[in-house]
């Protein structure tokens, strides 16, 4: 493992870095080394868009996935090398903004109903009732359920932060009936 590698990967590490980002950044960093065919701490920021268009044009890659090359390139530069200075603009395709489709009340219902098991459909009408990704549902526990007030505490969703969000008040009946079912101890 080469000496820069393993800085960045301490520098990630205590920057408390998820393992996926640091998996993401590694090989940015590895691909940009393997494109350039030289050490990354050697390049110039003409060398680093040439990289980034490279990846647009030839590789096209999403906006999302350039932004990501670009935040590893940005973080090896200036966390990693200390190039407080590095204030390349380095140019990325700009991010699409759209709204996602909603689905009908009808649509919900069809979904929910096509869960034949109680736990399947609780956690689904979670996922969607609340906005929580599948990580944070599978988390839950029955202490993050406040009842009274109608809210549920996230504790260490994306990004390590806990947060609280609303149920609704059919939402919470629902977790209420599971409740009483199962008696889940967790």
């Amino acid at each position: 493992m080469s000496a820069l590698r393993q800085y960045m990967i301490h520098a990630m590490q205590q920057r408390g870095f998820s393992p996926r980002t640091h998996e993401s950044y590694l090989y940015a960093v590895k691909q940009l080394a393997r494109y350039s065919q030289i050490s990354p701490d050697r390049l110039t920021t003409q060398d680093l868009q040439g990289f980034l268009d490279y990846l647009v044009q030839e590789r096209k890659l999403a906006p999302a996935s350039c932004r990501l090359y670009l935040n590893a390139i940005r973080f090896l530069y200036v966390k990693v090398l200390g190039w407080p200075g590095f204030e390349a603009k380095l140019v990325v395709p700009k991010r699409t903004q759209r709204i996602p489709e909603l689905l009908t009340r009808s649509e919900v219902r069809r979904l929910l109903a096509a869960c034949p098991h109680p736990k399947s459909r609780t956690m689904l009408s979670l996922a969607y009732g609340c906005g929580l990704r599948g990580s944070e549902v599978v988390a839950l526990k029955v202490q993050h359920v406040d009842g009274e007030r109608g809210w549920l505490r996230v504790e260490q969703g994306k990004g390590a932060k806990d947060r609280l969000v609303t149920v609704s008040p059919v939402l919470m009946d629902e977790l209420r009936r599971y409740w009483s079912c199962y008696r889940p101890t967790d």
